[in-house]
């Protein structure tokens, strides 16, 4: 019976040391109000939108034509598109938005997070501003959001611009962990708690082609916003909802001129998926970046905006 106490004590240990882990990774939310004084500086602003109060950025000359909107990634926010903000609105009216579920919008109190809700919001958030026709800018998950727009209300996108882009089926084991554990629903109770600062700073890391890139800062950011009160249980829903891949049936259906930017060191989606874009989009230019990741527009501001500035630039 000496196995039977071992396996007992095995067991006890294994407990005592799983309930330590949990202990010493326990996060509580983060309030709004917190959040709101380090990462909403002006010019940010809040808009009421679908029962919530969705974070935007709104810069630039109110006589633009064509505005720049900017939607970013899942476990993202606006932030990723500070740059190219600051660059751009010096010409071009740009607005960047915190998606439903991400950034310091939070969760939709819906809690639907397919990507059809996600289109009607982008164009709810249109009809708000009086945005008769804009330029669509967006990464990964915020690039599936903007084709699928430009698809279902082609009148509404004058250009499109797809980093990174979401649309194919992707590989599952290239998710970053911290996607991969928001995956398994075994696990809900306990992740929906804990949030290890170190998780976080190795997906961060995994996006970047350098991982130096991801600086305290860029890892404050992200950790802290993904603690904003509901949204890593938003992110669990998201992750529930996903249908990767399913609608990439409609990609051909994207008329506008269209450009495709990826990061030749992206983990996440293969590079090959952007030479799957510009063979389905009959109007559509593939630019790669050597050395990036899956937020080149984050990693290098400079070399990225000189590619978006000479497509926006071009008659089509």
């Amino acid at each position: 019976m000496k196995w039977l106490k071992r396996l007992w004590w095995s067991a006890v240990l294994l407990g005592i040391g799983l309930a330590i882990s949990v202990w010493a990774t326990w996060e509580t939310d983060r309030q709004l109000g917190d959040l709101v004084a380090r990462w909403a500086p002006e010019p940010s602003s809040f808009v009421e939108l679908d029962g919530m109060q969705v974070h935007m950025r709104d810069t630039g000359p109110r006589d633009d034509p064509y505005p720049i909107v900017l939607l970013h990634g899942m476990s993202s926010s606006l932030h990723t598109y500070e740059d190219w903000q600051a660059a751009l609105q010096g010409k071009h009216r740009v607005i960047s938005v915190d998606l439903p579920g991400f950034g310091l919008t939070g969760p939709s109190p819906q809690g639907d997070y397919r990507i059809d809700t996600y289109t009607r919001f982008v164009l709810r958030l249109l009809d708000t501003l009086s945005l008769r026709r804009v330029i669509l800018v967006g990464n990964a998950l915020g690039g599936e959001v903007a084709w699928q727009t430009a698809v279902l209300a082609p009148e509404r996108v004058r250009k499109l611009v797809l980093i990174d882009s979401d649309g194919y089926q992707p590989s599952v084991l290239s998710m970053p962990i911290a996607f991969q554990i928001a995956s398994m629903r075994g696990l809900r109770w306990v992740a929906e708690r804990i949030l290890p600062r170190s998780l976080v700073e190795s997906s961060v890391r995994s996006v970047f082609g350098d991982p130096a890139k991801a600086t305290k800062e860029k890892v404050d950011r992200y950790f802290e916003l993904n603690l904003r009160v509901g949204n890593r249980r938003a992110l669990f829903q998201r992750m529930d909802q996903a249908q990767f891949g399913s609608n990439s049936a409609l990609i051909h259906r994207v008329q506008q001129p269209t450009l495709v930017m990826w990061g030749e060191k992206d983990e996440m989606i293969s590079p090959d998926q952007g030479n799957l874009f510009c063979r389905d989009i009959p109007r559509c230019k593939l630019v790669t970046f050597p050395g990036l990741g899956h937020l080149p527009q984050e990693e290098n501001p400079q070399a990225t905006l000189k590619v978006l500035e000479e497509f926006l630039a071009a008659t089509h």
